[in-house]
């Protein structure tokens, strides 16, 4: 059983942010985690490399990017990406 993107995402956060991955919710923002705007960077790129994908060029925001507003940007991109693949099954 494969996890969730959320799950794998939430996983990341935890990493960089040297968190237990229980205390990465849905609504936690990257200040909340005490994660610092260099570190958010570092997620941001792990995120990609992980999914092989390139997420929208912008800042993170540090106040109010959520944990959830990451695993909608990832699902967007994944989305997106199959999209130039042709979508095929």
């Amino acid at each position: 059983m494969s996890e969730s993107i959320q799950d794998q995402v939430f996983k990341i956060i935890a990493e960089h942010g040297k968190v237990d991955v229980s205390e990465v919710k849905p609504e936690s923002t990257l200040k909340d985690l005490n994660i610092a705007s260099l570190e958010a960077i570092e997620i941001i790129f792990d995120i990609e490399e992980h999914f092989d994908i390139t997420m929208p060029d912008r800042d993170p925001d540090f106040d109010t990017d959520s944990a959830q507003g990451l695993v909608d940007a990832v699902n967007e991109a994944l989305a997106a990406k199959q999209n130039e693949s042709g979508g095929s099954s």
